[in-house]
């Protein structure tokens, strides 16, 4: 019996994406064993900080690096950064930022939710754009003397109505306004670790918790030291807009474990291994009189990898959907329009996809 079973809480075997309301990713033994031995002792954390964010920065070819609380996290804190560089005054006046820089402009065809962290730390967002596209010159137009940061919430096959995140980034240099990409599911592929900023992106944010197997609880910020420090000024331990988002040695210790276990991957191999239960479950379906399966690519998030497809006959997805979750064992799958379900390799364990086949077709068999 282990902590889920004595609580009573149901494990479910993850087969929809890294989502953080079911725990992200699982954390790989080598993040394990080093959040544990982090925990044994007291340090100081800015000092821990520091180093953690230093080594992180050489390993991924950046300038800087600082772990935050989780990627909204990020987005709070790099915000802050642009609003209050390293002014204490400014700094203690967050959330409240008039008479500042704080206009942060994001593109009107893309809006999500999280943006809401920028407006945690005073940040007044700029829609650019319509509902379907925005243009250069609609940047341009944009940006004021007001203007404290521009935003991309990047999504590979979501970016046809942006502005081409080159040409931002021009733009923003032309005007000397920071750039930040919110890339916090953008892993794969390993090099968005600096693609972003070495194209020429201020800051780029992470999940710690998604791809890089690291701590649920963690983030990750890359790019320009000197926002990076502006970063840190406004962060716990501090008494400030960042104080609640408290980052413990734990996961700056495991986070740095995570990108060492990340980027010392085979990630040719570990694509290879989606291709290859993506083609389990096409020949699984292959004959099968209530459903097919297909290859379907890239994956929610845009990242280069590929989901498995299984399209339902007769039957309506929410319904075998309901069944997968309810088990035994709880399956997590994803809705794909009303009569499919997306299978997501990325979140499954050896021996888990086979398990989802054979449940998948009892409930066929039933309904």
């Amino acid at each position: 019996m282990d902590i889920y079973d004595e609580l009573g809480i149901t494990k479910i075997i993850n087969g929809a994406a890294t989502l953080t309301r079911y725990g992200g990713s699982l954390m790989p033994p080598e993040v394990r064993a080093a959040m544990v031995e982090a925990a044994q002792h007291f340090v100081d954390i800015d000092e821990l900080q520091q180093k953690v964010g230093e080594q992180i920065a050489t390993w991924t070819h950046n300038e800087a690096a600082y772990v935050s609380c989780g990627a909204a996290a990020g987005m709070v804190l790099s915000t802050a950064a642009c609003i209050t560089g390293l002014d204490p005054d400014k700094r203690a006046s967050l959330p409240y930022t008039d008479g500042m820089k704080n206009e942060v402009i994001v593109h009107k065809c893309w809006r999500v939710g999280y943006d809401f962290a920028i407006q945690q730390a005073g940040g007044k967002l700029v829609e650019i754009g319509t509902e379907h596209s925005a243009t250069a010159e609609d940047m341009e137009r944009a940006i004021s003397e007001k203007t404290a940061a521009i935003f991309y919430f990047y999504n590979v096959s979501q970016m046809g109505g942006f502005v081409p995140l080159e040409q931002g980034i021009a733009i923003a240099k032309r005007h000397g306004v920071p750039l930040i990409v919110d890339a916090a599911a953008q892993l794969p592929p390993v090099e968005n670790l600096w693609r972003f900023t070495h194209m020429g992106a201020d800051l780029a944010l992470f999940s710690g918790g998604k791809g890089l197997c690291g701590p649920q609880s963690s983030g990750l910020i890359l790019g320009r030291k000197d926002l990076i420090e502006a970063c840190a000024f406004n962060a716990c331990p501090r008494p400030f807009v960042g104080r609640p988002m408290k980052v413990g040695k734990e996961e700056l210790v495991g986070l740095m474990a995570a990108v060492r276990w990340y980027l010392g991957l085979d990630h040719v191999a570990l694509l290879q291994s989606y291709e290859d239960q993506v083609q389990t479950v096409i020949a699984a379906f292959a004959e099968h009189s209530h459903a097919t399966a297909r290859r379907s690519f890239p994956s929610e998030a845009g990242q280069p990898m590929p989901r498995a497809e299984v399209v339902l006959r007769a039957h309506r997805a929410a319904d075998v959907l309901q069944q997968l979750r309810e088990g035994p064992p709880s399956i997590l799958l994803a809705e794909a329009g009303t009569n499919g379900l997306y299978i997501n390799p990325q979140t499954l364990r050896e021996g888990e996809i086979a398990i989802i086949i054979t449940r998948l077709k009892e409930i066929l068999a039933q309904l």
